[in-house]
């Protein structure tokens, strides 16, 4: 099986799609917020998917709000965790959720990559899918109520990191050299789209916002959010090297995996302080 890491980079698209061209297609492919897509083209998606973190701050920002209502009307850090949580979920159609079903299952097929591929194309969640979904559900769930129980300010931003972090995840992951598994699908639309320089600037840019929306938390909450970005992408690029190797590129389950590990990673450091 090709390591794709070490290919020659695949050629970004020579056009360019508007900002606003941009933003349609990433709260239009990867939320149910009302964007009516005016481009499906690659163009379009190199700019979308640049953009697709945006997408994650209005996700985390609407996930973020009904916990802190429910904290204020006195309701406990983990009812406002498991809303926060379900917030995310709903706003995605679980798609993000079903994809990180599909690619454990595919992971944990031990099939060829063909096989595997056909596996995580099935609608039925085998014994992998659900372990995965179980065990990343629980983590959110406890990593947030954690620090929703140390304050409602440190619960929302955390919400708010884990969410843009997610898309950033999926930002890197579209970027040059890595392929699509399959020549259909929103794998083969986003993969290779953005310019390396292009995803390395937007992953230091949230690293460097997180650390200072962090700042009126103290200076130890200031490395404590930038290094939960830094690990969690981190942990998104660990698995993407995995499925790359694994089924020869990514696929749009591929894609959901990376935003839900992300998530819990990010989730987890943030709950360490």
């Amino acid at each position: 099986m090709t390591d794709s890491f070490d290919d020659p980079p695949l050629t970004p698209p020579p056009e360019r799609a508007s900002f606003p061209d941009g933003l349609r297609f990433a709260f239009g492919t990867l939320t149910v917020l009302p964007a009516r897509i005016t481009r499906w083209d690659r163009p379009a998606a190199r700019t979308g998917m640049a953009c697709a973190p945006l997408a994650g701050l209005v996700v985390g920002v609407l996930a973020a709000v009904p916990g802190v209502l429910l904290l204020l009307l006195g309701g406990g850090p983990m009812l406002a965790a498991a809303v926060t949580v379900a917030v995310p979920a709903a706003l995605t159609r679980g798609l993000h959720l079903d994809g990180l079903a599909d690619t454990a299952d595919g992971l944990g097929s031990a099939k060829p990559a063909g096989e595997a591929l056909r596996i995580m194309k099935q609608s039925d969640i085998g014994p992998f899918g659900v372990v995965a979904l179980v065990i990343v559900m629980l983590v959110q769930v406890a990593a947030l109520s954690d620090v929703y129980a140390d304050s409602w300010i440190r619960g929302a931003s955390a919400a708010v990191v884990a969410a843009v972090t997610a898309r950033v995840a999926m930002t890197l992951a579209c970027r040059e050299g890595v392929p699509a598994a399959r020549p259909g699908g929103l794998g083969a639309a986003v993969a290779g789209v953005v310019p390396r320089p292009v995803a390395a600037t937007i992953a230091a840019l949230t690293v460097a916002a997180a650390a200072a929306a962090a700042l009126p938390l103290g200076l130890p909450a200031v490395g404590r959010y930038a290094a939960a970005v830094l690990l969690a992408l981190l942990a998104a690029q660990l698995l993407l090297r995995r499925c790359v190797r694994r089924f020869d590129g990514v696929t749009g389950d591929v894609f959901g995996a990376l935003a839900e590990v992300a998530a819990s990673a990010a989730l987890i450091v943030l709950a360490l302080g």
